[in-house]
């Protein structure tokens, strides 16, 4: 079959089935993000993978958990909106721009739960969607980049495990691991040799520390390159006044020469290999003087005396946030927790069944130490190099962003001023 052929072929697919040209070396992404939760920073990372939309090979943007039965996937239909009127003058600099229709077709809705003590619960049209990408024949690997929750990433794993050869996850962990956290779970638990970088710290390197002068300041930066320069800046600007965009160094990982080679440094941060993924039980009530690694999984069993009711409940209540507990079937209530920083913390219990109401206690948790061991259980996982030189204040590996900063950022303003001017 010549190129023209293939050409031919190609224009006839449908829109949800995009074919593998020969030509096309860009990175396969699927984007699967928590927009419109508390946090602002996915509406702009969203905006800037927009602007760069046409040096990667966009196949997904998935709606992830955040919060119970709400439809997330109306705010990727809004901000495709907004690129649609930049879409004009977008087009004239790169014919590979996704058009506003294409972008509308793969956008999919993940689940609207956190998943349960299993990790994985009911495929969805994102997690599904995971799947059917992955398994088409495309000899590039297919990266997903998780900005929120990874309940569709477990759900596709655990629905299909044979597509972890075809997968690169780069997720951004910390507090989406501590959401996420039975998800996480299932994953190191059952996949163990799939290609994950586990950037819990790294990423705020985006914007914490670097070049903070003049304009290239959270909030300098964006009343002088953003705000104002076509829709999409104008939509950027009215999220939030200044930049954030935590998830972005996935993209811009991808941007660089070696992603498959995560300790090589760039734009995305740098990592080492992954030690063992640390994970302590309790089954008694921890103290402050008990200390954990920062980004653990920490599983707290109780076995409460007494009569329960018939429909037992019980809530982890930490730092005034809610953690559902589940009860397995040798009778254990196990609720399971990730720290996000290191801190002291403290924990209650919240519960209808009175063996269960009122338990409390609290753990240390401190970042992890630099020098330790690669893993051999897990060969293909990496995460942020505790290096002191590559921390910036409590943040591991932030340095390996921020050093960059002034590089990025303009880059960024560059791009956005595609929106403005016609090629």
């Amino acid at each position: 079959m010549n190129r023209r052929d293939l050409l031919t072929l190609a224009l006839a697919l449908p829109l949800s089935h995009p074919s593998f040209a020969a030509n096309d070396t860009r990175p396969r992404v699927i984007v699967s993000t928590d927009i419109g939760g508390t946090d602002f920073d996915d509406f702009q990372s969203l905006v800037h993978l927009l602007v760069y939309a046409d040096m990667v090979a966009l196949e997904g943007l998935i709606a992830s958990p955040w919060g119970e039965g709400r439809n997330r996937k109306r705010h990727l239909l809004s901000i495709i909106d907004v690129y649609e009127k930049d879409y004009a003058k977008l087009r004239t600099w790169s014919e590979r721009y996704p058009a506003p229709d294409r972008l509308r077709a793969i956008a999919k809705q993940g689940g609207s739960d956190l998943a349960g003590p299993q990790g994985w619960g009911q495929s969805t049209e994102g997690s599904n969607w995971i799947i059917e990408c992955a398994r088409r024949d495309d000899p590039r690997p297919l990266w997903v980049l998780l900005w929120g929750g990874f309940e569709d990433l477990a759900q596709a794993l655990h629905d299909d495990p044979s597509i972890k050869g075809k997968l690169r996850v780069y997720m951004i962990g910390g507090p989406n691991k501590k959401w996420s956290v039975n998800a996480y779970d299932y994953i190191t638990r059952e996949h163990p040799d799939l290609w994950v970088i586990e950037n819990n710290s790294t990423y705020r390197g985006w914007f914490s520390g670097g070049d903070q002068s003049g304009d290239l300041g959270n909030r300098s930066f964006v009343d002088r390159h953003v705000k104002g320069v076509g829709a999409l800046g104008d939509y950027f600007a009215g999220i939030a006044p200044q930049v954030k965009m935590g998830d972005t160094p996935s993209l811009t990982y991808l941007l660089g020469p070696t992603p498959e080679r995560p300790e090589a440094g760039g734009w995305g941060g740098q990592f080492v290999r992954a030690w063992d993924r640390p994970r302590i039980t309790f089954t008694q009530p921890p103290s402050q003087a008990d200390v954990v690694e920062t980004f653990a999984v920490v599983d707290l069993v109780y076995r409460p005396v007494g009569a329960a009711p018939a429909e037992p409940r019980a809530m982890l209540v930490v730092d005034g946030q809610e953690f559902t507990g589940y009860q397995h079937a040798d009778g254990a209530w196990h609720f399971l927790f990730s720290p996000k920083e290191a801190k002291v913390w403290s924990y209650r219990i919240r519960s209808n069944h009175p063996g269960l109401d009122g338990q409390s206690g609290g753990f240390t948790s401190v970042m992890p130490a630099p020098g330790q061991p690669p893993s051999t259980k897990y060969p293909n996982w990496w995460t942020d190099d505790p290096a002191p030189q590559l921390s910036d204040g409590p943040n591991q590996g932030a340095r390996s962003i921020s050093r960059w900063r002034a590089d990025f950022l303009r880059d960024f303003a560059a791009r956005l001023q595609r929106t403005q001017t016609a090629r």
